[in-house]
């Protein structure tokens, strides 16, 4: 057979698939089984070689004149099955117009995340800088370097999850205390809020985790002063009104001495209610003078500098300032609870 009979016979065979083709998916086939690498109308070019030099250049014009036929062809169809698809597809989709519209809800920033934005901002702007750490540490920055010894009996006060021997989850954001000391040089002014760990049956009052901030700030001459002052500003802020601060003693292996925060509580201004449980204060935090062995942890030399540090939970100021009688509240993502805060 000739190579005008070949090529002629070629195109009968792809008209005559051409119109057995009823979908997109078929066009498609019948595109890369003819025109494909491995397809007969690029075995025609090979053939070419045989040819005789004189009929070479009519030979080769034919199979490319077939060629460019078959993409037209395939293209044209494509393009039509395509629309036509598209057209079924759109009606099957039809909207009705009789249907009431779907309501689109404005989303809201957790409670939590409220109080949290709240208290940076007051901090940030009596001169504290915000400074993250990691919530995987190691035992050594969460405990071992604030001045928990590995036999320390306050290390049964925060019941943690263990990785390893080495790794936990942190039981609060002082490890970020560690971490900043390492990497700068006094003076410091440091607030580091985030998320904490800790084994506990899951109440009403008690979560595994919890949001906690704190703060602290080293330079030459810090004292006790600088630290009160420090609480009546953030307080006064937080609250909105003019706080009376007391300040009762309290144990913390990273700080000496240390310290309990109370404010007079703002509901019943120290009369007694169910808030503050008849006492007329409200505890808000711990603090205290960082420990000397923790400036040295730090590779901060203690005779020379000094520093005060305090931490707070973010929940319970929320909890206080709204009433919630049940902390689980706050992670049930249950939207008709979360709705109600602006």
């Amino acid at each position: 057979m000739s190579l005008s009979e070949k090529i002629k016979q070629l195109r009968q065979e792809f008209l005559a698939e051409l119109n057995d083709a009823v979908s997109f998916k078929d066009f498609e086939n019948i595109k890369v089984k003819f025109l494909g690498k491995k397809g007969p109308v690029q075995a025609l070019m090979l053939e070419l070689k045989n040819s005789s030099p004189e009929e070479r250049p009519a030979h080769g014009k034919q199979i490319n004149d077939l060629k460019v036929e078959f993409i037209a062809l395939c293209d044209e169809n494509l393009s039509r099955m395509k629309l036509r698809e598209m057209d079924e597809r759109l009606s099957q989709e039809a909207i009705d117009p009789t249907l009431p519209g779907r309501r689109h809800y404005l989303g809201r920033m957790h409670p939590v995340m409220q109080t949290m934005d709240r208290t940076i901002e007051i901090l940030m702007g009596m001169g504290f800088s915000v400074r993250l750490g990691p919530e995987l540490d190691t035992d050594y920055y969460n405990f071992e370097a604030l001045n928990f010894a590995p036999d320390h009996p306050a290390r049964d006060m925060q019941d943690t999850f263990y990785l390893n021997n080495e790794w936990l989850l942190r039981t609060h954001t002082s490890n970020v205390q560690i971490h900043t000391m390492e990497e700068f040089s006094p003076p410091l002014r440091i607030v580091a809020p985030g998320r904490t760990f800790r084994n506990e049956t899951i109440s009403a009052r008690s979560h595994v985790f919890f949001h906690q901030l704190e703060a602290f700030y080293i330079d030459r001459n810090v004292s006790f002063a600088d630290l009160f002052a420090t609480m009546d500003e953030f307080w006064s802020k937080l609250l909105g009104e003019k706080v009376v601060t007391r300040f009762r003693p309290s144990y913390f292996p990273f700080v000496e001495p240390g310290l309990e925060v109370d404010v007079r509580c703002t509901a019943c201004r120290g009369k007694g209610c169910r808030l503050c449980k008849q006492s007329g204060w409200l505890e808000v935090c711990g603090a205290g003078m960082i420990h000397p062995n923790v400036l040295k942890k730090g590779n901060i030399d203690p005779e020379q500098y000094s520093g005060f540090a305090w931490g707070m939970g973010i929940e319970r100021p929320t909890i206080l300032q709204h009433d919630i009688r049940d902390i689980r509240m706050f992670w049930q993502n249950d939207l008709r609870f979360l709705s109600q805060f602006p």
